[in-house]
């Protein structure tokens, strides 16, 4: 135990220290002219504290990060505007839903593309080829088109998220599909077996481990669409909507905040789907 967590606290207090370093850094100017302007010595020891306490600092230091959390987090109640698991909650519905939606569609596309040879030459190129678009260029036309035929809030995010994450389950899922063993194949066409059956008794749950790495990649990938989603959206609510009001109004400690918070819930969701793949192919076996 303690040597899995050596590796991890070593790197962790680095990246403080660089964190730490970087804010001196980059808050160096803004604190001695402010200093200056007060008519106070630019000394060192004064310069660095000022650094360190700016209330709109350029990069702030994980002390005021922190205790941006925590008072968003304690200070108002969880359905309140102000507190952060209101928008990261916000966040999660949206990319939920859009991963159920990719997840269906990934699917779907692996199983026509496994099982249609026309499929494979024709369509999965264009899968392919759909992930060479920036999601920025395509995330305010699908808002845009979809608003104007009355589909507005949780879908057009969903969707983003959707388009995101659809590509790796695809892929993750026609690997998957096509590493049922053969020789179990042969046998199953030998008792007259129907490819339905043999889909359902063989190349999916081969494909089981295939699946659950895609997921944990689409997991993440689903938060980043929904932050997206909800940029050119102007909606009140989400870690994007906090973002972006954090960017208009300068309060760079609150953009930190809401960015560690779309970290956090990125972490979580990825332990979710990694605690059920432990109990899905635990129970069938698989190692």
């Amino acid at each position: 135990m303690i040597k899995r967590a050596l590796p991890v606290t070593v790197m962790t207090l680095l990246l403080l220290a660089a964190w730490y370093v970087g804010a001196a850094w980059l808050n160096w100017p803004q604190a001695a002219e402010t200093l200056t302007r007060a008519g106070k010595p630019a000394e060192f020891a004064d310069v660095l504290a000022q650094a360190y306490a700016m209330k709109r600092p350029i990069l702030p230091t994980p002390d005021q990060v922190v205790a941006e959390l925590w008072n968003s987090l304690t200070g108002y109640a969880p359905t309140s505007p102000r507190n952060l698991l209101f928008h990261t909650w916000v966040t999660a519905e949206a990319a939920l839903t859009g991963l159920a939606m990719g997840l269906a569609l990934g699917i779907l596309l692996a199983a026509g593309i496994v099982y249609t040879r026309t499929l494979e030459a024709s369509l999965l190129p264009w899968v392919i080829a759909s992930q060479t678009i920036p999601i920025l260029a395509i995330a305010p036309m699908i808002v845009v088109i979809l608003g104007n035929i009355g589909l507005t809030g949780l879908l057009p995010k969903a969707v983003i998220c959707m388009y995101l994450c659809f590509f790796p389950i695809t892929v993750g899922m026609v690997k998957g599909l096509r590493s049922a063993d053969p020789l179990w194949l042969d046998l199953m066409r030998t008792y007259s077996a129907s490819g339905m059956r043999a889909f359902w008794s063989l190349r999916l749950p081969a494909s089981m481990p295939f699946l659950f790495a895609s997921l944990k990649v689409s997991v993440a990938i689903s938060v980043v669409g929904a932050i997206v989603g909800e940029l050119p959206t102007g909606g009140q609510a989400g870690l994007g909507a906090r973002l972006l009001s954090g960017s208009y109004y300068g309060q760079t400690v609150q953009i930190w905040a809401a960015l560690i918070m779309a970290s956090l819930l990125s972490v979580a969701l990825i332990a979710v789907v990694r605690g059920l793949e432990l109990v899905l192919l635990g129970r069938a076996g698989v190692r």
